[in-house]
């Protein structure tokens, strides 16, 4: 029994003699790395545990977690615009109300008009807030603030002066009134109408005309790009760009403002365009390219 005993007692200690041992057998070599293995221990703290068992900063290569990507500015955040839908589809039913004279500065004009309509019926009214709606979906999209004149809540108007005052009062960036145009059949195209240098009564264009202008070439050539109109071949000398001193919605703005129109609602061709969606949300578009690229020069 004592011999028995004996003997896990000596492998143990072979075993033991052998760990100590190098590589080849030599205990110096195991005592050396044995003490540089404590050194370094001695010297080099371990991690601390992280609170909830996650990965800590500096556990991540490089020494920090990677910062999360911040979503890039929208190019129109920032900015006021102001879409005056022409006309009012209920104009219509309060005629008396909206041939009420109004002070457009240089003299008087009737409140508003009932707009004019295709062949077949389709409203101006109807085209304008159509197409406004969709305006306002784009510019949004691009961080601008949007504000109409009216959005068919009302039983008739804004009166012209009222909508040139709802642009001003919101202090805005651009202002754009949308509408189509009542010619004779064979007028084809749209154009961009731009207020005139007007200094009456309670008009003075001169600070608007400038910026205006800037503003109607940019959205010609962008409405020539998305719609693949041509300008008007009835007036502007093919420019797409008119000049008036007669509207009210011009003469009273303080804030750079155009009116467009669309198109010939009277013209067969410019009409087939002017009622299919696909066509005003390419209108829509690049009104919101010419907006888009005045507010960013």
């Amino acid at each position: 029994m004592a011999v028995a005993a004996l003997v896990p007692t000596a492998v143990a200690g072979w075993l033991v003699w052998q760990g100590m041992s190098g590589p080849d057998g030599d205990p110096s070599a195991a005592s050396a790395a044995g003490a540089a293995s404590s050194a370094s221990a001695a010297t080099t703290p371990a991690p601390a545990p992280s609170p909830s068992g996650t990965a800590r900063d500096d556990d991540v290569p490089g020494g920090t977690s990677p910062a999360e990507p911040s979503a890039p500015a929208k190019p129109l955040a920032g900015k006021v615009v102001v879409i005056d839908p022409g006309h009012n589809p209920r104009n219509r039913d309060h005629t008396a109300e909206i041939n009420e004279p109004v002070d457009i500065g240089t003299t008087s004009k009737e409140c508003d008009t009932t707009g004019t309509s295709t062949n077949a019926g389709y409203a101006e009214a109807e085209f304008t807030l159509d197409v406004s709606h969709r305006l306002r979906d784009l510019l949004r999209k691009e961080g601008a603030t949007v504000t109409f004149t009216h959005d068919n809540e009302r039983p008739y108007g804004p009166c012209v002066d009222e909508r040139a005052r709802i642009g001003n009062k919101a202090k805005a960036d651009a202002a754009i009134s949308v509408h189509a145009d009542g010619s004779a059949p064979g007028n084809r195209g749209f154009h961009v109408i731009l207020p005139a240098l007007v200094k009456g009564g309670g008009a003075d264009t001169t600070a608007i005309v400038g910026p205006s202008r800037d503003l109607g070439e940019h959205i010609v050539g962008n409405f020539v790009r998305e719609t693949g109109s041509a300008p008007a071949n009835y007036l502007g000398k093919g420019t797409g760009l008119d000049v008036r001193a007669d509207l009210g919605g011009l003469n009273l703005s303080t804030v750079p403002k155009v009116f467009i129109e669309c198109g010939n609602m009277r013209d067969s061709s410019d009409a087939e365009l002017l009622t299919d969606a696909e066509w005003r949300q390419k209108a829509a578009q690049g009104l919101a390219d010419g907006i888009r690229g005045f507010l960013k020069k």
